[in-house]
């Protein structure tokens, strides 16, 4: 047994280790408490997005045919004017006008963003006016470009295009005021599941159309049929169009929420990590705790 001079030592000695050991505080539960928070909330992230990322390759498919389908007719219909070698009108101080095809819908990486800077990028100095089909090529451009657009479409991107949606959309454009040289139409090109580029597709006004050097061999009646010819016209580029965009857009989403559901796994692992790190050193510091206050109370 210890003298009692001897015990006052002791304690003291047993209260600095005490001290000195890792233990247990409010705040480390607090942690683990956040830690645990955090891991619930990334591992309802990664079903999230796994589960988008099942929907956009089960919609894949379908885009693709459509957007095959639509190119087809596309083809076919520039190679009319390339036998008739229609080109823009020029020197006559008109406008261009300039069809952005995009969308209303994200979470598809910078597909949208990509479009937009094309658009500031190509037709920097020029003069044109804007027709926006999709809300986010508008929200992007309208930083910029605002007095330029004349006309925007919403509602954009929801399912399939068709060609119901797309001459809609070219007979609000026919009623425009302005009196413009060519028609551009912007897009997403469908390269392959992993990739695609800005590209244009020219239409032409009926002006354009009827200037044309073999127009005639067409033998069509141009005070009846031109107008609805160049109607019909640009809204079969104006399906082609929409049709690759939203093949894009899907490919685009589905490869966003495959890279989003791998990165979510690895945070999930280095929160786990981190949980049971913490987890342990708090363990440790209440058995360090007890241990050390079971020695000193046999001793005393």
């Amino acid at each position: 047994m210890l003298s009692r001079a001897a015990r006052p030592a002791l304690r003291a000695g047993g209260a600095a280790v005490s001290s000195r050991a890792v233990a247990p505080s409010p705040a480390t539960y607090a942690t683990l408490r956040e830690i645990e928070g955090r891991l619930k909330s990334i591992r309802n992230i990664e079903k999230i997005t796994k589960t988008m990322k099942i929907v956009a390759s089960t919609k894949l498919t379908r885009a693709q045919k459509s957007m095959h389908d639509s190119r087809a007719y596309g083809k076919t219909n520039n190679q009319v004017f390339e036998s008739a070698e229609t080109k823009a009108l020029e020197g006559d101080g008109k406008k261009k006008l300039v069809v952005v095809c995009s969308s209303d819908k994200g979470l598809c990486g910078g597909i949208h963003s990509g479009l937009s800077r094309f658009i500031r990028r190509a037709k920097d100095g020029e003069n044109f006016d804007l027709v926006i089909i999709g809300e986010k090529a508008r929200n992007q451009l309208q930083r910029t470009h605002a007095p330029s657009i004349v006309l925007s479409f919403a509602g954009a991107g929801k399912d399939i295009p068709t060609f119901a949606e797309s001459q809609a959309i070219a007979d609000q454009i026919t009623q425009l005021s302005g009196n413009y040289s060519d028609i551009e139409i912007i897009h997403n090109k469908f390269i392959n599941a992993t990739s695609y580029e800005p590209t244009i597709i020219a239409a032409y006004s009926a002006e354009a159309i009827a200037a044309s050097p073999n127009y005639s061999a067409y033998e069509v009646d141009e005070d009846e049929l031109l107008s609805n010819l160049q109607e019909y016209a640009l809204a079969n580029s104006i399906h082609w169009a929409l049709s690759e965009g939203h093949a894009c857009e899907i490919s685009a989403r589905r490869n966003a929420m495959d890279n989003a559901s791998k990165n979510a796994g690895e945070m999930i692992g280095k929160y786990q990590i981190l949980y049971n790190r913490t987890r342990q050193a708090a363990i440790t510091g209440e058995l360090v705790e007890i241990i050390t206050g079971a020695i000193a109370s046999e001793e005393m």
